[in-house]
């Protein structure tokens, strides 16, 4: 990990990195049903946490930042929305959407300065604070995603 002695925006680039490459992890050799079991009573599968994860970077980057509304990047209104898995969503599907919308929101970001502010509904944010938030957001995510994915491997072996 060459950001361990970056500069300041180096190291929440790579922060953020290293947690999106975790959500697309969360994936790897699980089968397409396996993929959308419940094993909670929310709405948090591996597959939706992917889904969820795309909403996180369009609503950050292309809505707050870019300035774009919600329904010119084509995000739900509510946070629970995001987890609902539509009958053709796959995972190629879902993870080819996820790059896509990281790629972007690298790009978007790349445009703005760390102390540049953007509106939310808490208040203006800074691209430092988005940074923050996003590899908080997706840390937690990821986690959840390795203990659920732990599950589905558990039951595969009985």
């Amino acid at each position: 990990m060459a950001f361990f002695t970056a500069d300041e925006r180096a190291v929440l680039e790579g922060f953020v990195d290293v947690q999106r490459e975790a959500i697309a992890g969360l994936l790897d050799g699980l089968t397409e049903e396996e993929a959308r079991q419940r094993l909670v009573p929310s709405l948090t599968t591996p597959l939706g946490l992917v889904t969820h994860a795309t909403f996180v970077e369009k609503v950050w980057f292309q809505h707050r930042v870019a300035g774009l509304s919600r329904q010119e990047v084509g995000i739900p209104d509510t946070v629970d929305e995001s987890f609902v898995l539509g009958d053709d969503e796959t995972i190629p599907s879902a993870l080819q959407a996820y790059e896509a919308a990281c790629v972007q929101s690298r790009q978007i970001a790349a445009e703005h300065d760390l102390d540049e502010e953007f509106p939310w509904h808490h208040g203006p944010v800074s691209l430092r604070y988005i940074y923050g938030h996003m590899a908080v957001e997706l840390a937690r995510h990821a986690g959840h995603g390795d203990i659920l994915v732990e599950q589905l491997r558990a039951a595969r072996a009985h």
